[in-house]
């Protein structure tokens, strides 16, 4: 049993660097079959096919084309990785603890999962091996917060190019007291740069007099901040409430529960 990467239209192994080859354990990850620390475990351990043979050897290396399958032990495998959603309160970190603050991660215990969590899978401590954040929550913001174990996830939320919609709700105040103009909202939606990069187009409306929604299909750090300020506005409450098709829903400040079997980003 295998699951496929890309149909090929001719047989080739190639372990030398062939003209457009790249490693194995690269293509995969393009592919979506694993992360690529993932791909290398499963080629060491003999359960990756290269048109139909068992390539064991790290840093082989194919070329676009070539078919790529995963045995029934790496789908195994996978298929006990998990992903949580963590709210995050105020005062945590997404990642590695700094400057004294914890990571968000250390919300995840037995205690701590949300009493009406509907999954079927039952915690053990095994879960937070290799749980890591995908994507950035920073300190003094709340919500929805994705750690996975789960290279593809952490490449499909995190990775360049991603389509995925992050919804915010975003308390605000005019710096100046003065009303919000509409020059300065269309700018939020498109026209601000940051970095010296142009920023993609975004969604945003007021919801009331003093907090705004906004759609994002891009993360930099710190951005809702620094566009609202770049158009004289001051942040004061920051939460994430969905990243694309996963919503934050009723799920308690500082609690967590497993994303569900047929939940999809």
């Amino acid at each position: 049993m295998s699951t496929e990467g890309r149909p090929p239209p001719k047989a080739q192994q190639t372990t030398g660097h062939a003209d457009g080859s790249m490693r194995l354990s690269k293509r995969m990850s393009e592919l979506g079959l694993a992360s690529r620390r993932e791909a290398d475990e499963w080629i060491a351990r003999g359960w990756v096919r290269v048109d139909g043979r068992v390539v064991s050897e790290l840093g082989s290396r194919v070329v676009e084309g070539q078919r790529i399958t995963i045995d029934a032990p790496a789908k195994h495998a996978q298929a006990q990785l998990v992903t949580v959603l963590v709210n995050k309160p105020v005062g945590f970190v997404s990642g590695q603890a700094e400057d004294g603050y914890q990571p968000a991660r250390v919300l995840v215990t037995r205690e701590k999962q949300w009493r009406e969590d509907r999954s079927p899978i039952h915690f053990t401590p095994q879960h937070l091996r290799s749980l890591v954040p995908a994507g950035r929550l920073d300190i003094d913001s709340v919500g929805l917060l994705v750690l996975t174990q789960d290279g593809r996830i952490a490449r499909q939320l995190v990775g360049e190019g991603g389509e995925i919609e992050k919804e915010y709700l975003v308390r605000v105040a005019s710096r100046t007291g003065a009303p919000l103009a509409a020059d300065k909202l269309a700018l939020l939606r498109h026209g601000l740069s940051l970095d010296g990069a142009a920023l993609r187009p975004a969604q945003v409306e007021w919801l009331n007099d003093d907090q705004l929604r906004f759609v994002l299909q891009e993360g930099k750090k710190r951005q809702i901040r620094r566009m609202c300020d770049e158009v004289g506005l001051q942040v004061l409450g920051l939460k994430r409430v969905r990243i694309g098709g996963v919503s934050l829903g009723n799920l308690p400040t500082g609690q967590w529960r497993y994303l569900a079997p047929g939940e999809r980003f």
